[in-house]
């Protein structure tokens, strides 16, 4: 474990490094993709396992290995917390996770990391009680964030080999192929899983709504599934998506977005057919709603919404301000109904999203995208990860994908929060994000 002061001045010197970001346009793939292991299913074949830690075994995982989640489940997630209690039981040690996000359910990996279970992270983000120790120095190897297409380039180069991939399902036939639009624990699209169940050297599906095959449509298949497992619950239906997503109340929140709505309306990039992205709640989200104002009146439709799905966002599709939406993650009930119902609501996966390291990503195709901030410095760059006091609380996400790739980035955020300021003239930790 290193001390705090260690930390700081590593950080300090990592911010010195000659090395400076350069962009997606700076560096270009080389090679070929990787690829998991061979093998075959055979006629008879039972892909069925008694239980979590029956398929653990049959995976042959080994202390030292690399394993995966998604958290498509978000706060409602019970997925990792199953795995990571069995692999410890059967004294499995020096585990890296590769989760694609970790939020305040998964606190208990803070007990396996001091035991020595797991060693090393990486994931795009860090939130509850998990990111306040390992901010504290609970690790002695440094969590590497990745933004969510920098995620997916790396498992895709072979950068990460993940040796098994545990993903959650609320829905799933014995042959493996699940989705999350059906059962108890729906989530919507699964586009973060899709990406581990493609590269992963074996996969295992984990339900608690075991169905007939064959369970169409299929976001994960059959052909890249090694087992499946049926356990009691793989999530909180209350904590994994809200019934809608609602605006803001706040009235500077509002204000703030009805200041970003007119700034984009006057540019250059406000015109028929834009493309458009923007958060899931506070100010980014409620620009939708001032949005929309300006669409009426200039006649204009958008040709499709990216990201995160919302309610907002569907509402304005349903009145057909909107021809498609491209869906990674969804964020309420009626965007899950949307993605099940609506021809133009489109899945995707965090390749497709924001891959750069591909044939083209959606975010390339991007004009306006409205991010947050926790911080924003006198150079324009943007801290999305730490509190002012360096400690983690929150995710890369796409944040540094689509504002490399959009036309116009529009950031919202307050000037102060609990008297605490946004705008700073510079960041006191560093945060290194990747989406490359």
């Amino acid at each position: 474990m290193k001390p705090w002061r260690d930390r700081l001045a590593l950080a300090n010197s990592l911010r010195s490094d000659d090395k400076k970001f350069i962009g997606t346009r700076g560096l270009d793939p080389t090679g070929r993709k990787a690829a998991p292991l061979n093998k075959c299913v055979r006629t008879g074949d039972n892909k069925m396992c008694k239980s979590i830690k029956d398929a653990i075994l049959k995976t042959g995982l080994k202390s030292g290995m690399t394993i995966s989640f998604h958290h498509h489940f978000r706060g409602g997630d019970m997925v990792l917390n199953q795995v990571m209690r069995e692999i410890a039981d059967l004294g499995i040690r020096d585990i890296t996770i590769v989760p694609s996000s970790l939020l305040g359910v998964h606190a208990p990996l803070v007990d396996h990391i001091k035991s020595g279970v797991v060693s090393k992270i990486h994931t795009s983000g860090l939130r509850g009680h998990l990111a306040e120790e390992i901010s504290a120095g609970l690790m002695d190897e440094p969590v590497v964030i990745r933004s969510h297409g920098g995620r997916a380039r790396a498992i895709e180069s072979g950068e990460i080999r993940i040796d098994v991939a545990f993903l959650g399902a609320s829905s799933c036939d014995s042959y493996g192929n699940a989705n999350g639009v059906k059962g108890k624990a729906k989530c919507g699209s699964m586009g973060y899983a899709m990406v581990d169940a493609q590269y992963a050297d074996q996969v295992v599906m984990i339900t608690d709504n075991l169905v007939d095959y064959p369970n169409m449509p299929a976001s994960i298949k059959q052909q890249d599934v090694d087992y499946v497992v049926e356990v009691e619950a793989i999530g909180d239906p209350n904590k994994i998506s809200s019934g809608a997503t609602r605006f803001t109340k706040n009235p500077k929140d509002l204000q703030i977005a009805r200041t970003a709505a007119k700034v984009i309306e006057a540019s250059p990039y406000f015109k028929d057919g834009f493309s458009y992205q923007t958060g899931s709640g506070g100010a980014s989200l409620a620009v939708t709603r001032f949005l929309k104002s300006h669409m009426e009146h200039s006649g204009l439709k958008m040709q499709f919404a990216l990201g995160g799905i919302t309610q907002p966002l569907v509402d304005l599709y349903k009145e057909g301000y909107i021809k498609h939406m491209f869906d990674t993650q969804t964020f309420d009930l009626a965007a899950i109904d949307s993605i099940v119902n609506c021809p133009d609501h489109h899945e995707i996966s965090a390749s497709q999203y924001a891959n750069m390291h591909t044939k083209g990503s959606v975010t390339t195709k991007l004009d306006i995208v409205v991010l947050s901030a926790l911080e924003i410095d006198t150079d324009f760059n943007v801290n999305v990860l730490t509190a002012s006091d360096g400690t983690l609380m929150g995710a890369s996400g796409g944040h540094s994908d689509t504002a490399e790739c959009a036309q116009m980035t529009v950031v919202v955020a307050p000037l102060v929060r609990g008297r605490i300021p946004t705008v700073v003239k510079r960041f006191r930790l560093l945060s290194h994000l990747e989406n490359l």
